[in-house]
């Protein structure tokens, strides 16, 4: 068994408040903090992704589509798809992310 604390989870390896909670060579588990009005940059990956909104509000944007999105809600994303999302709220938006490999 092991427990990760957010505080002390390492950190992604880009500009935005994420830490890794889960890695295996099977799947990922990643919190992300997006502040008001911060945004995660639209890109893509080479494996499918399922995102929980955890708090807040935000917006879920593909180059075909624009979603708003709250918390309970679960998207989920095909590996190829281009996406980025934006905290559109007055609040913090706190979203878990299942990379599923």
């Amino acid at each position: 068994m092991n427990i990760v604390n957010l505080q002390n989870a390492q950190k992604v390896p880009f500009d935005l408040d994420g830490r890794i909670l889960f890695t295996s060579p099977k799947a990922e588990i990643i919190h992300l903090h997006l502040k008001a009005g911060e945004v995660l940059a639209k890109h893509t990956n080479p494996f499918d992704v399922a995102i929980y909104i955890v708090e807040g509000n935000g917006i879920i944007e593909t180059d075909e589509t624009i979603n708003e999105v709250s918390a309970n809600d679960t998207i989920s994303i095909a590996a190829g798809l281009n996406r980025g999302l934006t905290n559109s709220g007055n609040s913090d938006l706190r979203v878990l992310v299942f990379k599923i490999f």
